[in-house]
């Protein structure tokens, strides 16, 4: 099935109508659009605006806060909380990077904490946002179960997915952007949606056995066997249980019990490199670091040596110019027909 090149404004229009129409306010849903079409434009599709229908399913079924009221609170220095109400992870995401940036800016390093929270979308979002304030930015988030730990056979951590951003000066910013699975489960959903085959280390079947087949997937594999296992757990220690969270098992699962609130926990994270080098000597030092990777010999088969975010940046300056590909059935659901 051939995807439909959409203008990234009307896609940001089409997923805001569609949300404002299950009832959220208007200024949540121009920010969640805005998040999801970023990672459309970014090529990372399985965050993008293919989440639309599930957040109008739980915003119909009650189990996120249509009009949410946040309330954040500075508990120390460079430490802060940030309460979500119960409403839009992205809304809330944004608004705890915000108050990070500002305390980074007295402190040096700041990281806040968001309680009551849903999912929140591309985390690559929020590290821009801080990067346009000078900030490296950085930001965890946890997840239902769907990833077996190293050497079990059944789901227990989520994909709980880490990022990093790195302001630049010459180049794109750098952006390390990853789950702790083998792969996001976003993408076994657009593989379930297209019909097609996965690799078979991306999951394994109801007995624990790898399979292709996404329709299968019981539960994903962690990256790097034990290392995507230990990171993930990681995840889950300094979102859930740091923030007085559940974790693991214990999530309300995103794909079931609609009505539920999911109370999720994310960390977000700013430091201000005018504490240490300056901001320019840092940005400078980030574009010679990049130019020498760039100039590294490549190996085999790949055309040279490209930094963490590099190709996201290519997706989306195509994409702006060219439009932003869509299934043929998720754009028709975004246009109501």
């Amino acid at each position: 099935m051939q995807d439909v090149l959409v203008d990234e404004k009307e896609l940001r229009s089409l997923v805001g109508n569609r949300l404002e129409g299950a009832g959220l306010n208007a200024s949540d849903a121009k920010t969640v659009a805005d998040v999801l079409v970023h990672a459309d434009l970014r090529g990372v599709r399985s965050h993008g605006i293919i989440r639309t229908e599930h957040y109008v399913k739980r915003l119909t079924a009650g189990s996120l806060n249509k009009k949410p009221t946040f309330s954040f609170k500075k508990i120390r220095l460079g430490a802060g909380l940030l309460d979500a109400d119960d409403g839009m992870g992205h809304v809330a995401c944004l608004e705890a990077m915000d108050q990070a940036c500002n305390l980074a800016s007295e402190s040096g390093i700041a990281m806040v904490g968001v309680e009551n929270g849903s999912h929140c979308g591309a985390l690559s979002y929020f590290l821009l946002h801080a990067i346009k304030k000078g900030m490296i930015g950085m930001a965890a988030t946890h997840t239902d179960k769907c990833v077996a730990p190293y050497g079990g056979a059944k789901a227990f951590f989520g994909t709980n997915p880490i990022a990093f951003g790195f302001p630049t000066k010459k180049h794109d910013p750098v952006i390390l952007d990853m789950a702790t699975s083998n792969t996001a489960f976003g993408k076994i959903l657009h593989a379930k949606e297209q019909n097609s085959s996965i690799p078979d280390d991306w999951g394994m079947d109801s007995e624990g056995k790898p399979t292709t087949d996404p329709h299968k997937v019981a539960a994903m594999t962690p990256f790097g066997g034990p290392k995507g296992y230990g990171i993930a757990l990681v995840i889950d220690v300094l979102t859930g249980v740091l923030l007085g969270a559940q974790y693991g098992p214990h999530i309300t699962a995103m794909y079931g019990d609609y009505d539920k609130p999911r109370k999720l926990a994310s960390t977000m994270i700013a430091i201000d490199p005018q504490t240490y080098v300056g901001l320019d000597h840092f940005m400078g030092q980030m574009d010679a670091m990049i130019d020498d990777l760039h100039n590294q010999p490549a190996a085999p088969g790949f055309d040279r040596v490209k930094v963490p975010g590099e190709i996201e940046w290519h997706n989306e300056k195509t994409n702006r110019e060219n439009g932003v590909p869509v299934l043929p059935s998720l754009y028709t659901y975004l246009k109501g027909e």
